[in-house]
C-alpha cells in the first residue's frame, strides 16, 4: 500500500506545530514541520492570543508539507476562546485568553437569569468560569459593540479553518465545549442565548468531524475533531470499552467515553461536563487544572533565576519526603498566571499542614496532589454513568512525567498504561485518514495506535499508604 501522508496543525496553551502523519497500511509515522510558541499578549489590560501570529506559523508549516504531497490538513487547538467576524468576514478585535479576568462574577450574573440547572439540563456542561457562554456575557453586560458588529461566532479552530478555507461553520466536538450547544437537540442552545442577551444569530451551521471543508492552496481540509481532548481521546489506544482516560497537558482532562450524553441531576451534582467525540460518542469528564500548576512553578522560580528543566524538577520530587502536604489544585487560585508556590504554601498552611518549602517539596505535592484528583473525578464519572473500568490510559504530552504516571495508578488503585505522548495529532490524522477511505473505523484507527510500541504501563502500589492519603484530601476539600 502507498504511504499516504495527512497534515496535522495542533495548538496548544503553550505551543503549536505543524506535523506530518504518514500511514503505511499498518502504521503512522510521524514528523515534525514547524513547531512555535503560543504566547499571550497583554494589551491594555486583557489577555489576548497572538492569532495573527498563529496563522503565520501555520501557513510555514504548511509550505514545509507540501513538499510530501499531503492528501489532506487538518486543524486542533483549545476549546472555549472564540473570534468574531464581520458581515465583510473580518475579524473583529484579537480573541480574548480564557484566563483574562473578564469573566469574573460572570457565572453568578448568569444563575440570576437562568437557574444553574436549566443551564445544564440545556447543555450538559461543567460549570467553569472560562466558558465561552460566560466570556460572551461579559460582553452582553458591558454593552461592546463587537455583538452589535458580529456576524459570525467562530470558535479558535473554525477561525483557522475559515482562514484556511472560507468556510464560516463550527465542528461538533468544539461547539460543545462552549455551554452554548444542546445535545439533547443537536443544535445550538438558542433558548439559553435569548435568555441571557446573547445573539443567537451569529451562531453558524454545526458540522461534524470528518467533514471535507474546503480546500488550502489545492489540499483538502478536513475537520478532525477540532477540539484538542477530542483528537487525543479518538487516539487512546483501548482495545477494550471498559477504560478511562486522561489527557494529560496544560489541562488534565480525566473521563469516560460515554454513547450519549449524561444529564441527570447526579450529573449537575457533580458538575460533570459532557463534551462531544468522534464517531457518535461524547466524552463525560471533569477539567482538571493539570501541569499548568506546574509551569507557573517553573516561570515563577525562573523569574527568581533558578532555571530547571521539567526533567530536572521530577528528579527533585523524586528524592522528596512523600504525601507530606497535599491540596485542592482546581483551587480557582490557580486559574490565572502567579505565584503558584506561594499558592501552595497558602492552602498547606490555611489546612493545617506543612508547607513545602524545597523546589522538590513542591513539585512532590503538586503531582501528588494532581494524582488524588485524578481518582475524584473517576470516582464522580463512574457514579454518573455506572460504567465499570478495568484500565486508565493516559496520553498527551504529560505522559513523559513517569513519577505522576506511577502516582496516578498509585492514587487510583488502576493500571495505568501511558501514552501515545503524540495522541492528540495521532487523532487529529486517523480522522482524517478515516474520511479519506484509508481506515475503515475507529476501532481500526484505535487498533493501529495499540500496535505502536511507545506505550507504558503501571501497576498501582502502596494500597493502603494511598486510600489514607486520598481520606485526607477528601477532608480537606470539605473544610
Amino acid at each position: 500500500m502507498a504511504k499516504k501522508t495527512v497534515l496535522a496543525v495542533d495548538l496548544g496553551a503553550e505551543s503549536g506545530r505543524v506535523m506530518a502523519v504518514g500511514f503505511d497500511g499498518r502504521s503512522l509515522h510521524l514528523q515534525e514541520l514547524h513547531r512555535f510558541p503560543n504566547t499571550a499578549v497583554t494589551l491594555n489590560g486583557t489577555l489576548h492570543w497572538n492569532f495573527l501570529q498563529l496563522w503565520d506559523d501555520i501557513q510555514t508549516g504548511i509550505a514545509k508539507g507540501k513538499a510530501l504531497h499531503p492528501a489532506s490538513i487538518g486543524v486542533d487547538t483549545w476549546g472555549i476562546d472564540f473570534g468574531l467576524l464581520d458581515k465583510h468576514g473580518r475579524l473583529i478585535g484579537n480573541p480574548v485568553h480564557y484566563r483574562d479576568g473578564r469573566t469574573t462574577h460572570m457565572m453568578e450574573s448568569a444563575f440570576t437569569k437562568v437557574p444553574k440547572a436549566e443551564i445544564f439540563a440545556q447543555t450538559g456542561i461543567q460549570f467553569m468560569p472560562i466558558n465561552t457562554l460566560y466570556q460572551l456575557l461579559s460582553l452582553v453586560k458591558s454593552g461592546s459593540p463587537q455583538l452589535e458588529i458580529a456576524a459570525t461566532f467562530l470558535t479558535a479552530p473554525d477561525l483557522l479553518n475559515y482562514w484556511l478555507t472560507g468556510a464560516k461553520v463550527c465542528e461538533f466536538s468544539n461547539a460543545t465545549t462552549t455551554q452554548l450547544f444542546n445535545p439533547s437537540t443537536g443544535t445550538w442552545a438558542t433558548e439559553l442565548m435569548d435568555q441571557l442577551g446573547i445573539p443567537s444569530r451569529i451562531f453558524p451551521e454545526i458540522v461534524p468531524p470528518g467533514t471535507k471543508l474546503g480546500r488550502y492552496d489545492g489540499i483538502p481540509v478536513i475537520a478532525p475533531a477540532c477540539h484538542d481532548t477530542g483528537s487525543a481521546v479518538a487516539a487512546v489506544p483501548t482495545t477494550t470499552p471498559d477504560f478511562a482516560y486522561i489527557s494529560s497537558g496544560t489541562w488534565s482532562l480525566v473521563g469516560l467515553e460515554v454513547p450519549q450524553p449524561i444529564l441527570t441531576p447526579q450529573a449537575l451534582a457533580a458538575n460533570v461536563t459532557n463534551e462531544g467525540g468522534v464517531y457518535g460518542t461524547y466524552r463525560l469528564l471533569k477539567n482538571v487544572m493539570g501541569l499548568w500548576i506546574l509551569q507557573q512553578c517553573r516561570a515563577t522560580w525562573a523569574a527568581a533565576g533558578q532555571e530547571y528543566s521539567y526533567g530536572e524538577l521530577v528528579q527533585l520530587a523524586e528524592k522528596s519526603e512523600p504525601l507530606t502536604a497535599v491540596f485542592n489544585p482546581n483551587n480557582p487560585i490557580f486559574l490565572q498566571p502567579g505565584d503558584h508556590p506561594q499558592h501552595i504554601r497558602d492552602l498547606c498552611q490555611q489546612t493545617g499542614q506543612p508547607m513545602p518549602q524545597t523546589v522538590g517539596a513542591v513539585v512532590r505535592s503538586v503531582l501528588e496532589s494532581l494524582a488524588l484528583a485524578y481518582r475524584e473525578v473517576l470516582e464522580l464519572v463512574q457514579a454518573v454513568s455506572n460504567q465499570p473500568v478495568a484500565t486508565l490510559h493516559i496520553v498527551g504530552g504529560g505522559t513523559q512525567n513517569q513519577l505522576l504516571n506511577q502516582l496516578t495508578a498509585n492514587a487510583t488503585g488502576l493500571p495505568v498504561v501511558a501514552g501515545p505522548i503524540e495522541a492528540t495529532v495521532m487523532g487529529n490524522a486517523l480522522v482524517q485518514l478515516i474520511t479519506l477511505g484509508e481506515i475503515a473505523n475507529l476501532q481500526q484507527a484505535r487498533d493501529i495506535v495499540a500496535g505502536m510500541a511507545e506505550l507504558k504501563r503501571y501497576e498501582p502500589e502502596d494500597a493502603a499508604v494511598y486510600a489514607d492519603a486520598y481520606g485526607r484530601y477528601q477532608n480537606l476539600l470539605n473544610q
